[in-house]
């Protein structure tokens, strides 16, 4: 199923999901103005075409104590095949990575490190970032704010 597939339903659908994914089938259903047995069977339409890809909880990263956002640059000295494969298996290794995108540009690789302050962040550098495979050199940006954070694509 591809997103030029779904129709208004299936979006308010997924647009009340992503507010809560705990919602009971017959409550979803009438607030989208279907019966709960439609509604069921577009939930694993959803699910089998690879449209939902799960359900998980949404963790308070304040209340956890990992305040601390930074984006780091990362560079590699190889970006041959296998070098690229070393570097994407360790880096999911690493739980302060939040994020990782291969980029096309400046630099190879942008990481969204959360940890608990500048001192964890340093030993997140010390000990993991820099000892990745391949990686020549890195730069560190410091979060101030997030404006816009964990949103879900626009349906």
């Amino acid at each position: 199923m591809r997103t030029s597939n779904l129709d208004s339903t299936d979006r308010k659908i997924l647009r009340e999901l992503t507010g809560n994914a705990r919602i009971p089938v017959a409550e979803l259903a009438r607030k989208v103005g279907l019966s709960k047995t439609p509604v069921a069977a577009r939930l694993k339409a959803l699910e089998d075409s690879g449209v939902i890809t799960g359900y998980r909880a949404t963790l308070s990263p304040r209340k956890l104590g990992l305040t601390h956002v930074s984006f780091v640059e990362v560079r590699l000295d190889d970006t041959r095949p296998a070098a690229l494969q070393a570097f994407n298996a360790a880096v999911r290794r690493v739980p302060e990575i939040e994020e990782c995108y291969m980029i096309a540009g400046g630099f190879d690789y942008l990481l969204k490190v959360r940890s608990q302050d500048m001192a964890d962040y340093r030993r997140v550098m010390g000990e993991e970032v820099s000892t990745l495979p391949h990686v020549t050199s890195t730069t560190t940006f410091v979060s101030m704010e997030a404006v816009v954070e964990g949103s879900s694509p626009a349906l």
